[in-house]
């Protein structure tokens, strides 16, 4: 029994067997201790635990099976866990304010040697991808969405500013006959810090000074006061993060409602800023594709054509330490609750869930067909023909369309070398 002991000791390491409750714990133990489980078996029941107290299913230990052979318990709990993890799940039988404790953010300034301008963190060959630059203006994000990537990047209650921003924004060279399309919402959102440490004013400067840039604020805040009260320049772009209600209360805390985000991008609109809108990810659930109409029908009724440069469309695609994250948190989420498949060696959605959704979200928004540019966010190439008719040989080709089309919608000129 000892042996098992500190063979059971170094199965559970690296696991978030830490982060179960004291009766899971123990249940897992002692079923590994009389069923003598491998390595590969205690990390699997740790796993499927965590996700059913995460999902807020009933726990392992309520729905297990002890027969004579430890295989014949292991089918058993596999295919009540697949059961539970493949079939549409409901919000509305689960508690929607049961999450973790509040976060206290620890906001500092600090000066850093170089400007956190590069390509976007997830761009892959394997993928359609814009070739978005991504600029680092702050890193890490208040709002706590719990499917975000952002967590597994940065150190998630710190907020980092970089004090010295503005004066290496200010000194960074761009080519003047190339258009560039550069967003600043991938290592934190936008605008829900509005110009804390200048960093609005550094960036509307920049706009100024570099008229062939396209600057897109991403959010899913409704900390838009700074937009109003200033002139905004004629290359920014402000878009919207968007999401059905059910998703935005149980598993983007802390964001915006849906309510104010239309209401924000509204305000800004009004004021002659060009916007954009992201559904990104799309959620399955049941009864989520009529709930997304509801959404896309909203904006259809708010905004033109003409004041729209964008809608993109995406869903659910995680890395393992992302997934590992999210388990080790021990909080209350069902963005894992879904059927997984190999999405160029990360995991997402089997394709027939993607082309209905992605197919249903473009038909749904026919009206601003032709005056608005849609794609798709980092999905296989071959989806891009299903759902819009056409596909790109190349990322570049994609790039340049879309910029071009960017850039009509705003005024500008297109310039590419």
């Amino acid at each position: 029994m000892n042996r098992y002991h500190e063979k059971f000791d170094l199965h559970v390491k690296n696991t978030p067997y830490h982060a179960l409750d004291d009766a899971d714990r123990e249940f897992i133990k002692t079923q590994s201790f009389h069923y003598g489980f491998s390595f590969q078996e205690v990390r699997e029941l740790v796993t499927m635990s965590i996700d059913l107290n995460m999902w807020q299913e009933q726990p392992l230990r309520s729905i297990w099976q002890d027969f004579s052979h430890k295989k014949k318990v292991m089918q058993q709990v596999r295919e009540h866990y697949e059961r539970i993890k493949t079939r549409p799940h409901r919000y509305d039988n689960v508690d929607g304010s049961v999450h973790h404790a509040e976060q206290k953010l620890n906001i500092v300034s600090v000066a850093k040697e170089q400007l956190g301008l590069g390509m976007c963190p997830v761009a892959s060959p394997k993928t359609r991808c814009c070739n978005l630059l991504t600029l680092d203006a702050v890193e890490s994000c208040g709002f706590d969405c719990s499917y975000c990537s952002i967590q597994s990047f940065y150190n998630q209650n710190t907020i980092v500013f970089d004090a010295n921003f503005a004066e290496k924004l200010e000194a960074l060279e761009l080519d003047a006959n190339r258009t560039y399309h550069i967003g600043t919402g991938q290592a934190s959102d936008s605008l829900m810090w509005g110009n804390k440490e200048g960093v609005l004013d550094a960036l509307f400067a920049f706009a100024r000074k570099h008229p062939n840039v396209i600057l897109e604020f991403k959010t899913k805040s409704s900390t838009i006061a700074y937009l109003l009260e200033h002139e905004v320049p004629s290359n920014i772009v402000c878009t919207w993060s968007l999401n059905t209600p059910t998703i935005i209360t149980h598993e983007e805390h802390r964001s915006a409602s849906l309510d104010k985000r239309i209401e924000s991008a509204r305000a800004v609109a009004d004021k002659g800023v060009k916007v954009g809108f992201h559904f990104h990810p799309i959620v399955v659930y049941e009864n989520y594709l009529q709930e997304y109409e509801a959404v896309y029908k909203r904006l259809l009724e708010t905004f033109s054509p003409q004041e729209v440069v964008l809608v993109s469309l995406g869903t659910l695609t995680f890395i393992k330490p992302v997934m590992k994250q999210l388990r080790e948190r021990n909080f209350k989420s069902k963005i894992l609750q879904m059927p997984f498949e190999d999405a160029n060696g990360k995991y997402s959605y089997p394709s027939a869930l993607k082309r209905e959704m992605f197919r249903h979200a473009y038909e749904s928004f026919s009206p601003w067909h032709g005056s608005v540019f849609f794609y798709l966010c980092m999905e296989e190439h071959s989806l891009w023909r299903e759902i819009f008719g056409y596909e790109y040989a190349t990322n570049v080709d994609f790039e340049r369309d879309m910029l071009s089309k960017y850039a009509e919608k705003l005024g500008m000129k297109y310039l590419f070398n």
